[in-house]
């Protein structure tokens, strides 16, 4: 298996060099040449495996140049019980009006970027030891992406990360759950900005060849095709759990900001997966939400991206998109990089002449969530379910809900544990005692170490500098 750029000016590369590259030297981002074609036979025999087993096959035929018996070492210790507080990794269950929710929030830092995230931090661990390599991650986060790499990259060997949030736009839980850590190879930054400025960093940085090489400088963000895969693995298990068998269908409704996770699903649908439809939930950054819509795609800058109570989506730049843009186009990349040279001008572009291949090869259509819905959202679930659900999850089954079909199982795809957005909960539910597992007692109260610095490219480069140059 060899992997390409979205953008077509990139050698192909295997899982090893992809796992660590971050953005294609040509700015692209990587995908496999094809995608493996899982029939019915493969998936009745798939059917009965533990979530170790599953993501081990899966992954087997896109890791190609590791050793099985490696692979399956890397995935045995990834998903266990110890890790995700139970042996089914990621159990289904189901509300009153029948939508379903897949969980995926039982990891170190109770958000489904875990599930990816530790897969990451034990993959790289182990390339970079074959290697005799080391890496320094710079990431951007809206809330989670950052904890969930903190937590599983903390103490690695080799590895060094540096990650930037917008500054006072998360909740307090998140930010204790980063800024708290204090291991030396974990360095914080604030950016006096949005995320969207954030991630403009980070590429600013990945785009800057010399310091790039010279500093090992990878990814842990959503365009980390080792990420994608990752969570390629959980639409199977979910599928499982949420069918019989006999080729039944399932659509997936994913709360979406910058779209990996839902890009996974679409690579799911892909190799063979029985999905019918892949419900794109936005909340009032809806420029995902207007893509489906209408086919345009007009990303914002950070002065007009929203700050919501579902703050892991306030994003107006999707970076993952532009892989299912590769697949809508018939992989052209010439057409890819014409497209993204618009979105880099602050134009965007308009697809509308395939919206039919959009929603009917590809299954995708879309909805969008606001601040009351959430809030009407996570009080109906609580009276009906007893469930208190986080504000992203609400976006999902808010937008489930609208656009549900009678006959049709919806799985909404869980985003985080509500403890992370209490003040929200509280506001939709009143002074109601939030769960919190016993080990996040008191994690706001902890010492935090961060630095703040404005929204420059040259600052942060300064700080990787100074912290590796000793």
């Amino acid at each position: 298996m060899k992997y390409i750029s979205t953008r077509g000016q990139t050698a192909p590369k295997t899982f090893s060099e992809v796992l660590l590259m971050g953005l294609a030297p040509d700015g692209g981002l990587m995908l496999p040449e094809s995608y493996p074609q899982i029939d019915a036979a493969t998936l009745q025999k798939w059917r009965g495996l533990s979530y170790p087993e599953l993501a081990f096959e899966i992954m087997r035929l896109f890791a190609t140049d590791i050793p099985e018996n490696d692979l399956r070492g890397i995935v045995n210790r990834t998903y266990t019980a110890e890790t995700f507080g139970t042996a089914e990794i990621t159990p289904v269950r189901t509300l009153a009006d029948g939508i379903k929710i897949q969980a995926l929030s039982n990891g170190p830092t109770l958000a489904f970027k875990d599930m990816a995230m530790q897969f990451l931090g034990n993959a790289f661990e182990y390339v970079l030891k074959k290697e005799g390599k080391t890496l320094n991650i710079i990431g951007a986060t809206s809330g989670d992406t950052g904890s969930a790499a903190e937590y599983a990259l903390r103490g690695k060997e080799g590895v060094n990360v540096f990650m930037m949030s917008p500054e006072g736009k998360m909740s307090s839980f998140q930010r204790a759950q980063m800024y708290s850590l204090q291991d030396e190879n974990i360095h914080n930054i604030a950016v006096a900005g949005m995320f969207d400025d954030c991630q403009d960093i980070v590429k600013a940085v990945q785009n800057d060849a010399g310091f790039k090489e010279k500093y090992s400088i990878g990814t842990v963000n959503s365009i980390n095709w080792g990420r994608v895969l990752a969570q390629v693995v959980y639409y199977f298990a979910g599928y499982f759990k949420a069918t019989q068998g006999n080729g039944e269908q399932v659509s997936f409704c994913v709360p979406s900001g910058n779209f990996g996770n839902v890009c996974a699903g679409h690579i799911a649908k892909q190799m063979g997966l029985p999905v019918r439809r892949l419900i794109v939930a936005t909340n009032e950054n809806d420029v995902l939400d207007q893509f489906f819509q209408t086919g345009e795609y007009r990303p914002r800058d950070a002065a007009h991206t929203y700050v919501t109570s579902s703050p892991s989506m306030d994003i107006s730049k999707a970076s993952n998109f532009e892989r299912f843009v590769f697949d809508l186009t018939g992989r052209n990349a010439e057409t890819v990089r014409s497209l993204w040279q618009q979105v880099s001008t602050g134009e965007g572009f308009d697809l509308g002449a395939k919206l039919d291949e959009i929603r009917n090869r590809y299954g995708f259509v879309s909805g969008k969530s606001t601040h009351a819905d959430r809030l009407a959202t996570i009080k109906s679930v609580y009276e009906s379910d007893k469930e208190i659900i986080d504000p992203h999850t609400a976006d999902g089954i808010k937008t489930a809900r609208g656009l549900r079909e009678a006959g049709e199982t919806v799985v909404c795809l869980e985003t985080a544990l509500a403890v992370k957005f209490e003040d929200t909960i509280h506001e939709a539910l009143g002074s109601i005692a939030v769960p919190r597992p016993a080990k996040l007692e008191g994690l706001e109260n902890l010492p935090q170490r961060v630095q703040n610095v404005p929204n420059n490219a040259e600052t942060v480069k300064n700080i990787i500098r100074n912290a590796l140059d000793k």
